[in-house]
């Protein structure tokens, strides 16, 4: 959606939390119990619930049998070939433990996790051969806590060519026999066609099996063209046949209340009463996509977004702090150490000065002086401060290296090691365009509730931001983060940004 127009315009709508969830929230289960006076209208029970696994689900039962089918297959070629390296026993249980974890990182760090890669054949295929060589080569350069190098290193061989064959059986299986239209989720929202649209996009790009097949719009007299927007609309009156005749196995509700549309609160009611999952898609929104809806709630933000849940947590606070100087430290060595090179990169393909400083915004809106390696030319911007785009003429053919193995973010820890920035957070905005998207993007400010970060976790889920949109985009991630976290997240992030080098997606 774009918001270059106008989006003063678009963040205006009313997209307050609807009456009957309220009710749902308020009192429990009693609130279904209730009386509704239906006339004669008869109500049939849906069909019958199609099998379906949340993401949640699917990702721990990949990692599950990611590792129940390799162990058993290293166990049985073991026996089979009688290999020496690698024994299933009861003594050497720890071999196998530390295999599962090898596995259960790299395969996370290559991407075999994520849900849209691990339904594609191709992705697979490449994936797996790279997570399963650097497991082996882990492996095998870790002697103390795993088995020693056998003295026939064709064995070697027949462990890789094992883990290999068996992860991509299996998952060539995940794909023709789970990962099919037998197990999606059909989904039905009631809402305006335009949030449907952003809304089912952002959901179906998140879970692949989340199958949005149409709408029922509760503003009957304004006029939709469902071709448009590639989604079947469907009349209000009988909302149970409905269902019934499309399969539906969910209704996501936006905004229903009985003042305003009696006779469709009444049948989402019943529905309810029936047993049948009827979820507040905002809910359902930041479960799925992992980012939170800020456009649909301004009204109610703060009942979504408890600012305080994850943030006065003494203990975590502190070992992200401790963690932030240990890694900088280390980051700081190894910057020290590619020093050289980058400066004669510079002098050759990049010339003018090494570092780059620049005013950003960091925790509680206090400007501090970032220092990064520096990519663009020197009279980047001659006029004031401009966007920077993806592919950015300005930036040199060295500078583009090192944005893109992000190289140019080491300097960066020595502003973590002062205690500007964190390892983790939101990344830090020039002073400018803060103030210009803080007045036209709701809560824009509240991503400076925690320290900016060297990588976040709009960082890893998005693309470089060079527009209004796109930063609401980021927002909406940054915002999530900042309600949910935790050590568990923060380990996701960093798996994710070295998958992020390793591929070379750096912007």
């Amino acid at each position: 959606m774009d918001l270059e127009g106008d989006p003063k315009v678009f963040f205006q709508e009313n997209m307050s939390e609807t009456e009957l969830l309220k009710k749902v929230r308020g009192s429990g289960y009693s609130a279904l119990n209730s009386s509704v006076s239906l006339g004669s209208k008869h109500f049939y029970m849906p069909h019958k619930k199609n099998l379906h696994f949340e993401i949640s689900e699917r990702k721990v039962f990949l990692r599950l049998f990611d590792i129940i089918w390799v162990l058993f297959a290293l166990y049985f070629v073991g026996i089979l070939f009688q290999l020496d390296y690698f024994h299933i026993e009861q003594e050497a249980w720890h071999y196998s433990a530390v295999l599962a974890i090898y596995l259960t990182l790299f395969l996370g760090i290559f991407e075999l996790y994520d849900l849209q890669k691990a339904s594609k054949y191709y992705k697979v295929l490449q994936n797996a051969v790279l997570a399963t060589s650097v497991t082996v080569l882990f492996y095998l350069m870790t002697p103390v806590i795993t088995p020693e190098l056998p003295y026939n290193r064709v064995q070697i061989l027949y462990f890789f060519l094992t883990i290999v064959s068996t992860l991509l059986l299996w998952r060539f299986c995940y794909i023709a026999l789970i990962s099919t239209p037998r197990f999606y989720r059909r989904v039905l929202i009631i809402g305006e066609p335009l949030e449907v649209e952003l809304v089912a996009s952002h959901l179906q790009k998140s879970d692949p099996n989340y199958s949005v097949i149409g709408f029922v719009n509760p503003g009957a007299e304004k006029v939709v063209d469902s071709q448009e927007i590639g989604l079947e609309e469907f009349p209000q009156e009988d909302l149970s046949q409905t269902i019934r005749k499309h399969s539906i196995d969910e209704v996501l509700i936006s905004d229903v209340t009985s003042a305003t549309m009696p006779g469709l609160y009444e049948q989402v009611l019943m529905l309810l009463k029936q047993g049948f999952p009827v979820k507040d898609f905002n809910e359902v929104y930041e479960d799925k996509t992992s980012r939170i809806p800020v456009q649909h709630i301004e009204r109610n933000f703060y009942q979504f977004f408890p600012l305080s849940r994850s943030n006065d947590n003494k203990f975590y606070i502190f070992f992200h702090r401790l963690a932030d100087v240990l890694i900088s430290i280390i980051g700081l060595g190894v910057g020290c150490l590619i020093l050289p090179f980058v400066y004669l990169g510079n002098l050759v393909a990049n010339k003018g000065c090494l570092f780059y400083r620049q005013e950003r915004v960091g925790k509680n809106g206090r400007v501090f002086t970032i220092i990064k390696f520096r990519t663009m030319r020197c009279d980047a911007e001659p006029n004031g401060a401009v966007w920077a785009t993806k592919n950015d003429l300005r930036i040199t053919r060295f500078g583009k290296f090192l944005r893109r193995s992000r190289l140019d973010e080491f300097p960066q820890f020595f502003n973590i090691l002062k205690g500007e920035m964190s390892l983790i957070g939101p990344r830090p905005e020039r002073p400018v365009f803060v103030e210009e998207l803080a007045s036209l993007i709701p809560f824009y400010d509240t991503r400076h509730f925690v320290k900016p970060g060297l990588t976040g976790w709009a960082q890893v889920m998005t693309e470089y931001a060079d527009s209004h949109a796109d930063s609401l985009e980021k927002l909406q991630y940054d915002l999530y983060y900042i309600k949910h976290r935790n050590i568990f997240l923060d380990i996701t992030i960093l798996t994710k940004t070295l998958s992020t080098v390793i591929f070379f997606r750096g912007q």
